[in-house]
């Protein structure tokens, strides 16, 4: 089965041709990060704007990679929840288009779940039940997928994310958008011992916060220039990175444990992040568990992850009509 998928819940837009949910025919990804940075962040207008002048010939070319025209796909997945809501309906209201005029089936698929399915590419025997980290710009969630449209939350973040906390300390240690991969790279040259960062507490043991630890950082650093004192970044950036990478193994370990998951699967931007890939490893070897992590170029937003899942969504019966529409927030649980 051939699924063209399409994304745009933020400032990627992404078509892809995914056969059977595990098979990449073709991705295509158009990305908006070098017009952001120059605001030191998406700007959520902008990003909707990008994506309407590019999303037809993106489609395009993903169709024209795989060797397809638009009629000759099964289905057509889309992205419809959660993101920014003026660049999500702009995906969406294509895939509509698209559908209902091919005669397609249209099917809906939660942007988190995305995430998770983008690792059966990679890994094609992984199946649930498993534990999963998924980690990104907006989202830090500890999932128990319990089949491919089954899922329970056992933590979420509190306020920041992961990947929000990296790029709001990185633009306080002057770093560009989008801040984590800079932080990753600076934090190789750096003393992790270097300053003392706080890791922030929580009711739930699953869940995380991130906004003290980030607030320390931009504390710090005033601080520091206040008093004319030069601040070593590339220790402070390693000292960030390995907080933030430790809250985020400690807390996915103990819920493993807690829950007796012996697969365990990471998922979304952060899961990019050369120190928490090294980090977990380690944790999981430690304890028995098997890790499975997606490649680096599918730890960000894709079409792939949306054509994977969409495919055992439409296994599932989970399709829409034309009253599809965008949301903004929707727990993955009812996605």
């Amino acid at each position: 089965m051939d699924i063209l998928a399409i994304e745009s819940s933020c400032d990627e837009t992404a078509a892809a041709v995914v056969r059977d949910g595990r098979e990449i025919v073709s991705s295509v990804v158009a990305t908006q990060i070098e017009e952001h940075r120059l605001y030191g962040g998406v700007v959520p207008e902008i990003a909707s704007r990008r994506h309407c002048e590019s999303i037809c010939a993106v489609v395009q070319e993903a169709l024209d990679k795989a060797g397809l025209a638009a009629a000759d796909v099964d289905a057509i997945a889309v992205t419809y929840a959660p993101g920014l809501i003026g660049a999500l309906l702009v995906g969406v209201n294509f895939a509509k288009g698209l559908a209902f005029s091919l005669g397609k089936p249209l099917i809906p698929v939660h942007h988190i779940r995305g995430h998770i399915a983008a690792n059966y590419t990679t890994h094609k025997k992984l199946e649930p039940p498993y534990l999963c980290l998924v980690v990104s710009g907006g989202h830090s969630h500890i999932v128990m997928v319990k089949d491919y449209t089954e899922f329970e939350t056992l933590g979420r973040t509190t306020d920041d994310a992961a990947g929000e906390a990296f790029d709001k300390a990185a633009r306080a240690m002057g770093f560009p958008y989008p801040g984590g991969v800079f932080i990753d790279k600076a934090s190789k040259l750096g003393d992790p011992s270097k300053y003392r960062l706080p890791k922030p507490k929580t009711v739930n043991p699953f869940d995380f916060s991130f906004s003290g630890l980030k607030t320390a950082v931009i504390n710090l650093i005033h601080n520091a220039q206040q008093k004319g004192e030069e601040i070593d970044v590339n220790g402070l950036a390693a000292c960030f990175q390995k907080t933030v990478c430790e809250i985020l193994t400690d807390k996915f370990i103990a819920a493993a444990l807690e829950t007796g998951s012996k697969k365990l699967v990471l998922a979304g931007g952060v899961a990019a992040n050369s120190g928490l890939r090294e980090t977990l490893s380690a944790a999981a070897e430690k304890h028995g568990m098997e890790l499975y992590m997606p490649p680096l170029s599918l730890c960000g937003d894709n079409a792939v992850m949306i054509g994977c899942q969409g495919y055992y969504e439409y296994l599932a019966g989970n399709l829409a009509d034309e009253s599809l529409n965008a949301i903004a927030t929707l727990k993955i649980e009812n996605g």
